[in-house]
């Protein structure tokens, strides 16, 4: 019973956010979606990143392990999803990318830091921005036939990693009144990606209900399954271990979706993912936390 009431009290507070913000758009209420991703992804979560990674007290060689385990799960996720969309006959422009990259901002920070706290956070963020990393490149190649280098250049989410893997290193701060400006910033990004996961949920019409019900089932399982066996052998533990499960666990992206729209994928059958993977989540990350902790 105590871990139920654990459980839910880390995953109450993520999913309601997120049903205030469905139940804002359902209410017929005005949210420009837009303009607060462009807020949080450019200003909101860059300032997160970095003043977390400053004050961070992990170990660098644990966030290298945590990138380096995160990227081989990546890798093994690509390669075990190409082949179960062959081998279903499903369009890969279409279903490998929302299949490989999880909503590791919206869902998967907020998550991280309830269950693990302020460590959970910092790791989850070394997550987040290898996701970003390779949404830009890989995920733009699987959707579109091209990567862009150069958007990755451009993105304050990257800069912000650099900088605050820099400050960590070297044992730098910058002046309290600078650090506690940004940390003020920072607060709003999760709140904030959690209403906008709610709004981007509510706006989206489901397609392809059947193919995305299976299809969201086997993204929890498999990608649970394979973050599991990747930590594992790269020797993680504990916090470490525990976010890399849950932000591989996570459902689909909303970015996946917005990806397959700007490059005429079909977009509806993504969103159809997208909204069923997140249902599925409601039921599953509770299972999955519950074992981990």
């Amino acid at each position: 019973m105590n871990l139920i009431l654990t459980v839910l009290e880390i995953v109450a507070p993520v999913f309601l956010v997120a049903a205030l913000g469905f139940g804002w758009v359902k209410l017929g209420f005005e949210y420009r979606i837009q303009f607060v991703t462009q807020l949080g992804v450019n200003v909101a979560v860059p300032c997160l990143i970095f003043t977390s990674l400053m004050k961070s007290q992990a170990e660098p060689g644990t966030l290298l392990s945590l990138t380096l385990a995160g990227l081989a799960a990546y890798g093994a996720i690509t390669l075990v999803g190409w082949g179960l969309m062959c081998a279903a006959g499903l369009d890969l422009r279409t279903y490998l990318a929302p299949f490989i990259f999880g909503n590791t901002g919206n869902l998967g920070l907020p998550l991280a830091l309830f269950a693990f706290g302020q460590s959970g956070l910092e790791h989850g963020i070394v997550i987040l921005a290898l996701t970003a990393i390779l949404s830009f490149t890989l995920g733009l190649w699987l959707v579109a036939g091209k990567g862009s280098a150069r958007r990755i250049l451009r993105e304050p989410m990257v800069w912000a990693t650099l900088l605050g893997a820099l400050f960590l290193w070297q044992g730098w701060e910058t002046p309290d009144f600078l650090t506690d400006t940004i940390g003020l910033i920072g607060q709003m990004a999760i709140p904030l990606m959690l209403l906008t996961l709610g709004v981007a949920v509510a706006r989206l019409t489901p397609g392809g209900v059947v193919t995305a019900v299976w299809l969201s089932v086997a993204k929890l399982i498999l990608c649970t399954a394979l973050g599991w066996g990747i930590g594992l052998t790269f020797g993680l533990t504990g916090v470490a271990f525990g976010v890399l499960v849950l932000q591989m666990a996570t459902p689909v992206g909303i970015s996946s979706y917005l990806l397959a729209e700007k490059f005429n994928a079909d977009s509806a059958s993504v969103a159809g993912f997208a909204v069923v993977s997140t249902l599925v989540s409601v039921v599953g990350l509770p299972i999955i936390l519950a074992i981990l902790l």
